[in-house]
């Protein structure tokens, strides 16, 4: 089947890769032959929410791969970013972004520091916001306060 881009690209911090982080390389994948992950560093997610229980570098990168080779999928390339354009103004050829209806701003800022330099933007591709069981977002810094697992259950606690 023909994807509808040669190149797109996708980032993140992929903490407790959940079903939101999975939707959205699962999209990046639907529509793009080759297929760019720009993972967050260390130092990048210093300022994140519970910053201290992220996990580090290597693990979420490991884990990561895990997922790409689960689901079979062959043509990516993941490079570390420090910044939120990242590697995107150096990789002229992207044709795409994916991202979620959260993170579209980012997309944004993408394509302005592309124009900035003379670079075609970025087709946006958004996703929906993943919903858990308690109708908030999945999101990784609700898993890292123990409030939900990676696919939006809510954890109980006992009660003291």
């Amino acid at each position: 089947m023909k994807k509808k881009y040669k190149k797109v690209v996708v980032g993140g911090t992929f903490d407790r890769l959940h079903l939101g982080h999975k939707a959205l390389l699962r999209k990046a994948f639907e529509v793009g032959e080759i297929v760019y992950i720009g993972l967050t560093s260390d130092e990048m997610i210093k300022e994140k929410q519970y910053s201290e229980r992220i996990l580090p570098y290597e693990k979420r990168l490991l884990d990561l791969i895990k997922f790409l080779e689960v689901n079979k999928y062959r043509n990516y390339r993941i490079m570390k970013i420090h910044n939120a354009i990242g590697f995107t103004t150096k990789i002229k050829s992207l044709e795409a972004i994916v991202v979620s209806e959260e993170t579209y701003k980012g997309a944004v800022l993408v394509n302005k520091a592309r124009e900035e330099l003379g670079l075609r933007p970025l087709d946006i591709v958004v996703i929906p916001i993943i919903r858990s069981r308690l109708g908030c977002k999945i999101s990784s810094s609700l898993i890292r306060a123990g409030l939900i697992d990676p696919f939006g259950n809510p954890i109980r606690r006992e009660e003291k």
